[in-house]
C-alpha cells in the first residue's frame, strides 16, 4: 500500500490525505491526532479558528512519530488579517502547536469587505516563507476572481487554496482557477459532511453511485468519495474523532476507481454547497479574538 504525496508549487512534498479536525473538541482532539499518526497518517490540518491547534500539538507530541515526518497545517483567522497581526497570528499558532516551523500556513477567508486586510496578511505569509517559518503558503475558500486579484498584488503564487468540494458540491470553476495558476485544490468537507448536516435532503452516505461501487471494491462510500478526491490529485482532510473512522477513511490506497466511475461520482454534482457563503463573512461579524 503506497501513500501518495503531492507535490506543491514550491517544491514541497505533502501527503494527499489527512486527517481534519474542524470542529472536534479540544477534549477529543490530541486523542484523534494519536490515533491518525499510528494509524498512519503524516498530515494534520487545524486552524485557529477551531481553537484545538494546543491539542493538536499535544497529540504530536504523545503519536510515536518523529515531527519531523509530519505535515502540519493550520489558518490564520480574519481577526489576525493585516500584516503586523498575521505575523503576531503565525507566532501564536505555532506557540500553540508546539513547533518552530508550520509545513503549510493558510489565510482561512477571502475577507473581501477589506480585501486591503487579506492582501496584506498575505504579504506577512510571504515574509514567515522567506524567513523559513513556514514551508509553504496558501489560500482558503477564495473565489477565481479572489485569487487573481490577490495574485496581482502579491508576489508568490498561493501554494494551496483550501475549498468545499465533495462529490455533491464539486466547484468545476475554482477547480480550474486553481489548476491554471499550478495551485493545488485541497478539500474540507470531503465526504459532503457541510452538505448533509445543513439539511439537505441529498446525503453521498446512501447515494447509489457511491453504493454500487462500495460493493464492487468492498468499501464504504466514505471511502469511495475519499480514494475519489486521490485519483483527482486532490489532498482531502476528513475529520473524524472516532479511531475506527479515522482508521477507515485511511484504508483506501489498495484501489482505484477507472476513468468512467470516476467520471459517474462527478457527475452527482448538484451546485448546491449547504455551507455558508465564504464572502459573507465580515471581522463584524466575525472577527472573534484569537487567544494567545
Amino acid at each position: 500500500m503506497t501513500y501518495p504525496h503531492l507535490t506543491l508549487n514550491n517544491g514541497v512534498a505533502m501527503p494527499a490525505l489527512g486527517l481534519g479536525v474542524y470542529q472536534s473538541a479540544p477534549e477529543e482532539t490530541t486523542d484523534a491526532v494519536v490515533a491518525a499518526l499510528n494509524t498512519g497518517y503524516r498530515h494534520i490540518d487545524t486552524a485557529a479558528a477551531y481553537f484545538n491547534e494546543r491539542e493538536v500539538g499535544e497529540g504530536l507530541r504523545r503519536a510515536e512519530v518523529d515531527r519531523a515526518d509530519v505535515f502540519v497545517e493550520t489558518k490564520l483567522w480574519i481577526s489576525d488579517y493585516g500584516y503586523d497581526e498575521a505575523l503576531h497570528g503565525f507566532e501564536k499558532s505555532a506557540r500553540k502547536l508546539g513547533v518552530d516551523q508550520i509545513d503549510l500556513l493558510l489565510l482561512h477567508q477571502p475577507l473581501p469587505s477589506r480585501f486591503d486586510k487579506t492582501i496584506a496578511a498575505y504579504k506577512a505569509l510571504e515574509t514567515l516563507l522567506a524567513n523559513g517559518r513556514v514551508r509553504a503558503i496558501g489560500v482558503s475558500n477564495l473565489s477565481p476572481v479572489e485569487l487573481e486579484r490577490l495574485m496581482v498584488e502579491t508576489s508568490v503564487v498561493p501554494a494551496v487554496n483550501q475549498i468545499q468540494l465533495h462529490p455533491y458540491y464539486t466547484q468545476p470553476d475554482w477547480q480550474a482557477a486553481n489548476h491554471e495558476h499550478g495551485i493545488l485544490t485541497q478539500c474540507w468537507s470531503p465526504i459532503g459532511g457541510a452538505y448533509t448536516y445543513n439539511g439537505n435532503e441529498k446525503n453521498p452516505f446512501t447515494e447509489p453511485v457511491l453504493l454500487d461501487l462500495g460493493k464492487k471494491y468492498s468499501k464504504t462510500p466514505a471511502q469511495i468519495m475519499l480514494r475519489w478526491h486521490v485519483d483527482h490529485g486532490f489532498s482531502a482532510i476528513p475529520k473524524s474523532v472516532k479511531p475506527e473512522r479515522i482508521a477507515e477513511n485511511f484504508d483506501v490506497f489498495d484501489f482505484a476507481l477507472t476513468p468512467e466511475e470516476i467520471a459517474s461520482i462527478d457527475a452527482l454534482d448538484t451546485g448546491v454547497s449547504g455551507s455558508i457563503d465564504p464572502d459573507s463573512i465580515t471581522l463584524e461579524e466575525r472577527g472573534m479574538p484569537i487567544p494567545e
